[in-house]
């Protein structure tokens, strides 16, 4: 094995990515990022045509912590000739396709990273004080780690098992044309993808002829919630405030915030009622919204899946029976299965979860094994959101440097959250 490292970077999303990129430029760093994938991919199943992100473009890799980085998204669009264009279009939301190519962009110009190299164990060595990182073909050592191995598609226990050509909406523009040919579909799920998707197939409902169903167990569509003040809710004050409550709080606002950073935008809800009403002036539209249905069980039989919901404000059962099945139900973090060996070195919260600190660690020591996301629990709805990435980032380098090295945020909003 090789000189320890400073650290290892263990899966590449854009957080990790944004790690890699501010960790470049710095002599008292070295460090590594390994990825299973070929290559950086962010949601590709989801490149809807004229699908943007739902945060602006300075939630890039770098900028809210260094805005002279030249990996920043405006580089990238000067590199590709596209930066007068952008200025033109007067949108500050990059489209989802343009924000994984400016990320591919980004990682080809890095030489901290190592693709189709696949994590399988991780150990401490107690006499070297460093963990050892093993792949299929190598082993590194370092003496801290970053975890960014994002979160896994979330499949209902309901689903779980079920035979059939179901699909996560992960999965939803290489089986779209499938989808297409079936004579019903049916969306489960409530928040932009599902917007999304739903929209994509109501618009050429007429052209293949299905029915299309689309079932949320929420009460209603519910928008994004996007006003500033709202906003400043993604501060370090409030990291410092939500962090700092008791657990059992925490747990109970995490359930309450989801529609702070789960919801739909506004303007989508409305383009979904207007071509609703498009298509309604030729006839009846045959496609239903289902609000309040909770999904209990989930049968396939002879291509038809048969799906037992829950009308939970009426408390009423009911049945939808559907050839195609579409589960835009999230991502769920899942404990990586390398980190067995070193399970007794990592906190867990009465609830199971991680207990990640204010520095973002979550080893016993508290400044050694650090985490990307995975967080809602601990730090909120800061712990997904793009634009705190290079925040989260410039903490977590003043923590594997011993000193502030990218300047750190301590009070941004206006408002005061604590007594």
């Amino acid at each position: 094995m090789s000189t320890p490292l400073d650290f290892i970077g263990i899966g590449l999303g854009p957080f990790n990515l944004g790690l890699a990129c501010l960790t470049e430029p710095i002599d008292e760093l070295n460090g590594l990022f390994l990825e299973s994938k070929p290559d950086f991919e962010w949601h590709s199943g989801m490149f809807l045509e004229g699908a943007h992100l739902q945060t602006p473009f300075m939630s890039d890799l770098v900028t809210l912590a260094d805005p002279t980085s030249p990996y920043s998204f405006l580089n990238y669009l000067k590199d590709k000739g596209r930066l007068y264009s952008f200025y033109i279009r007067e949108n500050f939301y990059p489209l989802r396709t343009e924000y994984n190519d400016y990320c591919r962009w980004a990682a080809a110009r890095l030489s901290s990273i190592r693709f189709n190299t696949t994590v399988t164990s991780v150990s401490y060595d107690e006499e070297g004080e460093v963990y050892v990182v093993r792949t299929a073909d190598d082993a590194f050592t370092a003496r801290r780690l970053v975890l960014g191995t994002g979160t896994p598609p979330y499949i209902p226990v309901a689903c779980q098992g079920l035979d059939g050509d179901l699909l996560h909406n992960s999965r939803y523009l290489e089986h779209k044309e499938a989808l297409q040919k079936k004579e019903s579909i049916t969306l489960v799920g409530s928040g932009q993808s599902a917007a999304e998707i739903y929209y994509d197939l109501l618009s050429e409902i007429d052209v293949h002829g299905y029915r299309l169903n689309w079932v949320t167990r929420s009460p209603r569509f519910f928008p994004l919630e996007y006003t500033k003040l709202t906003l400043e809710m993604t501060s370090p004050e409030y990291i410092d405030y939500f962090h700092a409550l008791p657990e059992e709080t925490r747990y109970r606002l995490e359930s309450q915030q989801k529609g702070l950073f789960k919801g739909i935008d506004s303007e989508l809800i409305d383009a979904i009622f207007d071509l609703l009403y498009q298509k309604n002036l030729k006839g009846p539209v045959p496609t239903r919204l289902l609000t309040n249905s909770a999904l209990r069980t989930a049968s396939y039989e002879d291509g038809t899946y048969t799906l037992g919901l829950r009308q939970e404000e009426q408390g009423k059962d009911y049945e939808l029976h559907t050839e195609g099945l579409i589960l835009a139900t999230g991502y769920r973090y899942v404990t990586p299965a390398f980190l067995e060996p070193v399970a007794d070195r990592i906190r867990r919260d009465g609830h199971g979860r991680f207990d990640v600190a204010r520095n973002y660690s979550i080893d016993t020591a508290g400044r050694e094994i650090f985490l990307q996301n995975a967080g809602v629990h601990t730090h909120s709805i800061t712990s997904p959101d793009l634009g705190m990435g290079a925040y989260r980032n410039a903490y977590i380098i003043g923590e594997l440097l011993g000193s502030e090295y990218y300047a750190v945020e301590k009070s941004i909003a206006f408002q005061e959250f604590a007594v």
